[in-house]
């Protein structure tokens, strides 16, 4: 059946036309109910007009999906085209040997990379091979800190500025250090009184450089920083304006808000001047003359992707910051408000005014680009995602082919999820330890597309066992392909998990060179109960230093002893231990990832 709602068609006229530019807005931390022509049920206070113009000139997606629910994950994943599961890049930051969050942890993260491999070949590099001028604008993130290697010049980015900009936290704190008329301030008010913002000139810095005469097409990927914490802004009217509006005092205390719901006046301002600084971006293309292009111009042939990372992030602590509902949850988390997001596609032959129900994701994004641009994927290159293309310029007449997707996050709530047509299975591999059911699955919309709960309140798995069990066995299958990390349980705990008093204890350790003149490093342990199935060596080459990072080494489980042959270039090592109950035991034992601070290198082994 269609899901397809056709309002309007206008689509600019097909015309010869040069090489497509493409522009890629990628915000941060944007609810879908955060902007006014997502709103389904109670209206949202936050002023959207730009987006939502934006969401006129081409297709808007009401189901529309982050590869992830946290922001590295998702940018690793829209600019290589695959999931995060196969880049083993599933959470923020990575990079460290498996130990618990915090010693009161019963889970424990399994390792994922620190950062999007080298050997990636991104969108960006197949563009900038292809004749384009990549440019890289806003946050990154994806390496292990904002400033680590590998930077976006290292990843096809020809021209990169990571500048934060207006939101950058305020000194002393957010009722201070407004922004004001004064020619020697750094965020001095514009004309419409919105504060400067380096963020959104570096974007427009990138667009005029490439609207000359003899430019090549251009790819710019603007990931704003916007409207991600710290929460506040600088421009104390709009604030005002908020606290008017959702008919709450100006604040008197800058610390922390604690009103339900959609009323955080900072938060409401944050969200106009995401949409304030859009506008600037989609009116420059709008009335600027197209250089390659006579007679046009630069939006008459450029393709405009917005979207989020993730979904909304409702609250930190001590701050209430929005509400996703009727979708249940919100960041760092796989339920619909984490992953859900708003997600709008405009340029050439894409009819306007159009509202589609197909489910897509951000790993499209990169197959959908290359058709674009007329550019073919590398030779047995994966790439995970669906070509968008031609449902894109004729969607009332052709269905999407996609009825799966699939999220992998196996961090602090430990989840992996399928949805398949309209069924949503959650998957928690840690709750069957604590006696809880392990499966949750929800039915988002019936057979023929209409809503039926959206809020993932009614879980149907033990009214519907088969059902479960059919997106069970799939979803197995999918994390086995992709050779998905799961996580382990913490014998260090102070949970009453059944057989912890099983673990093996790791008794010595031992280094030693080989022929060519490696280290060869050895683990022997002791079982006390459980059988030892997995055995694995992690190393770090910069340990001590900023951004240290750990990397695994292929390790061998032989009797009693774990042994691997380490890089040259290694500084300090250490063994992790899986049992067959899941338990993990690090050696020598590591501290907690909170109390680590990035520096397992003081406890772990040092090569010498």
């Amino acid at each position: 059946m269609k899901s397809l709602i056709p309002l309007l068609f206008t689509g600019i006229i097909a015309h010869a036309a040069p090489e497509p530019n493409v522009l890629l807005i990628l915000t941060d931390d944007l609810g879908w109910q955060d902007v006014g022509c997502y709103d389904i049920d109670e209206p949202t206070p936050y002023e959207t007009p730009n987006i939502d113009r934006l969401s006129t000139l081409g297709i808007k997606f009401t189901q529309g999906y982050s590869p992830a629910p946290t922001c590295a994950p998702t940018r690793c994943s829209i600019l290589s085209g695959k999931f995060p599961a196969r880049l083993q890049k599933t959470h923020v930051v990575g990079g460290n040997p498996p130990s618990p969050y915090s010693l009161q942890s019963p889970g424990i993260d399994p390792w994922y990379s620190g950062r999007l491999k080298l050997e990636e070949y991104t969108i960006a590099e197949a563009l900038a091979d292809n004749g384009y001028n990549t440019g890289a604008v806003g946050k990154w993130h994806c390496a292990i800190d904002h400033h680590a290697f590998p930077h976006a010049t290292d990843q096809g980015f020809k021209y990169a500025t990571m500048n934060i900009g207006a939101t950058r936290g305020m000194r002393p704190d957010r009722l201070s250090d407004f922004a004001t008329n004064d020619p020697k301030d750094p965020f001095k008010l514009d004309e419409n009184g919105f504060p400067y913002h380096q963020n959104t000139e570096d974007a427009l810095t990138f667009l005029k450089q490439n609207s000359v005469k003899d430019s090549d097409p251009f790819f710019l990927y603007f990931a704003t920083w916007l409207v991600h914490t710290p929460i506040h802004t600088r421009n104390e009217a709009l604030l005002r304006k908020y606290c008017k509006k959702m008919n709450v005092e100006f604040p008197k205390d800058p610390h922390g808000w604690t009103v339900e719901g959609q009323h955080n006046p900072y938060y409401g301002a944050m969200v106009e001047t995401l949409d304030y600084h859009v506008g600037r971006i989609i009116s420059y293309l709008e009335n600027t003359d197209d250089p390659r292009n006579p007679g046009h111009k630069l939006i008459d042939n450029t393709y405009i992707i917005f979207t989020s990372d993730n979904g909304g992030m409702e609250k930190h602590p001590g701050e209430i910051i929005t509400d996703n509902y009727p979708l249940d949850k919100g960041k760092i988390n796989a339920k619909e408000g984490g992953v859900r997001v708003p997600y709008l596609i405009s340029g050439p032959q894409i009819p306007a005014n159009t509202i589609s129900h197909e489910m897509v994701s951000g790993i499209d994004f990169y197959p959908t680009i290359l058709s674009w641009t007329g550019i073919n994927p590398q030779e047995n290159q994966i790439l995970d995602g669906v070509n968008l293309h031609d449902f894109l310029t004729n969607p009332t007449e052709k269905d999407l082919d996609r009825d799966t997707l699939y999220w992998h996050f196996p961090h602090s709530v430990f989840q992996s999820c399928i949805r398949e047509g309209g069924d949503k299975l959650i998957y928690n591999p840690l709750r069957d330890y604590f006696g809880q059911p392990a499966l949750e699955l929800y039915r988002l919309y019936d057979e023929n597309g209409n809503r039926q709960d959206i809020e993932e309140a009614k879980n149907l798995a033990k009214a519907e066992p088969e059902r479960a069990a059919e997106l069970y066995a799939k979803l197995q299958k999918h994390l086995d392909e992709m050779k998905a990390s799961q996580p382990c349980l913490n014998p260090r705990a102070p949970s009453k998990l059944p057989n912890k008093d099983k673990v093996c204890t790791a008794t010595a350790h031992n280094i030693a060179r080989n022929a060519q003149g490696q280290a060869v490093v050895t683990a022997t342990f002791t079982e006390n109960g459980a059988e030892v199935t997995e055995g694995h060596v992690y190393y770090t080459n910069n340990g001590g230093q900023k951004s240290e990072e750990w990397y695994p080494v292929p390790a061998t489980l032989e009797g009693n002893q774990v042994k691997a042959t380490l890089p040259a270039d290694a500084t300090h090592y250490c063994f992790s231990l899986v049992d067959e109950n899941h338990f993990l035991v690090s050696y020598p034992e590591l501290p907690a990832t909170k109390d680590a601070k990035g520096k397992y290198s003081k406890v772990a082994f040092v090569v010498e």
